[in-house]
């Protein structure tokens, strides 16, 4: 059986460590807030490439303390991609402002800067784009629409941790930019975790008062905040593996590569492009024939997974929000899609036999 994830051999190389660290905190006796957290964000911060960094509890915290820091008017849009993960539309709703759904690019799986042109009105304030499956979106094309437009940019960096373009990191494009630590994510906790990275001080200290009650100077409370905190024990976990996540990201390239190279063009691979540096959180692959292959492939032993069955704009939860609109190319997306495995507990061997079962569907 080649399973899609192993998280206890993912981080079976890191026990030893783990548990000193473990130990460490423990004998400190401080766990919220404390030397480790702030280690860990100095740290992050200087891999992504920006002076602040600030631990939250989860991605989807990350994700509304970036838009709260931004203090954008109620009712505000925020331009978002159609085919995203559910989170990061419940990050604008549970923020007070209105998501606007724009289509991806059929190719890339990302946001289409020209569709985000069309879809800009007089109440759009920011664009909140997502890199999917660890590649990053068109920034630099985004970017020039939201200088030109005067729109703030929030990148939800949770499948991009050490992706980047033209040698410039996932989370250096945007005002502020959104990581999440899920134990599945190429940086992953053991347990929840997430972060806000950003370039501006005004935010980072936003942030850190929103997380933490909204408060600066304890009993003292300046905001409505939250009770979001990055703990110290994921922190030392996450201190642990941060000087890996290259070495995890390239071992996660190697394997994409052997997909890109072996599986057949009938399949629809990830696009590759000149200055994107795709670290592959999900190797995707689309098909029509996709529930069937997904079934062929668990006959012969292969667990896939589904990034995502459900469009957005059809899940329960979001009934009534986009009523009358159509989104056909999110709608190929998320009826085509399986993910392969890729992780850092796979080798070359698991890929290869993949590869030629993937190949011999259909045949």
């Amino acid at each position: 059986m080649i399973q899609y994830e192993n998280l206890r051999k993912v981080n079976e190389p890191f026990f030893p460590e783990f548990r000193a660290a473990f130990d460490q905190t423990l004998d400190s006796g401080w766990f919220v807030l404390g030397g480790g957290v702030q280690g860990f964000e100095e740290a992050f911060a200087s891999y992504c490439g920006v002076p602040h960094c600030v631990g939250v509890a989860s991605g989807l915290d990350a994700l509304v303390l970036s838009l709260k820091a931004l203090e954008l008017p109620p009712g505000s849009e925020v331009i978002v991609p159609s085919n995203t993960y559910i989170a990061t539309i419940l990050a604008i709703l549970q923020s007070g402002l209105s998501p606007v759904l724009v289509e991806p690019d059929v190719a890339t799986c990302n946001i289409d800067p020209e569709r985000i042109e069309e879809a800009i009105t007089d109440r759009t304030r920011a664009i909140m784009v997502v890199h999917l499956y660890g590649k990053l979106c068109d920034m630099e094309r985004i970017g020039e629409i939201a200088r030109r437009r005067d729109l703030r940019i929030v990148e939800d960096c949770a499948q991009a941790h050490g992706a980047s373009l033209n040698g410039r990191k996932a989370g250096t494009f945007g005002d502020c930019a959104a990581f999440s630590f899920y134990p599945t994510k190429n940086l992953g906790a053991l347990g929840d975790g997430g972060a806000v990275v950003t370039a501006n001080a005004r935010y980072a200290e936003k942030v850190r008062a929103l997380r933490n009650y909204g408060s600066s100077v304890k009993y003292h409370n300046d905001y409505i905040g939250i009770n979001s905190r990055l703990d110290e024990m994921q922190a030392a976990f996450l201190s642990v593996k941060l000087p890996a996540l290259d070495r995890i990201n390239a071992h996660k390239r190697a394997l994409a590569a052997l997909y890109q190279e072996g599986i057949s063009e009938r399949f629809v691979k990830p696009q590759a492009q000149e200055g994107f540096f795709d670290v592959f959180h999900i190797y995707s692959i689309r098909h029509p024939r996709r529930d069937e292959l997904k079934s062929y492939l668990s006959g012969h032993g292969v667990q896939t997974e589904i990034h995502y069955p459900v469009p957005p704009h059809r899940q329960k939860a979001l009934q009534g929000l986009f009523d009358g609109e159509e989104f056909p190319i999110s709608e190929e997306i998320h009826a085509t899609t399986l993910s392969l495995p890729i992780s850092a507990c796979h080798d070359s061997d698991d890929v290869l036999r993949v590869i030629d079962l993937v190949n011999r569907f259909e045949r």
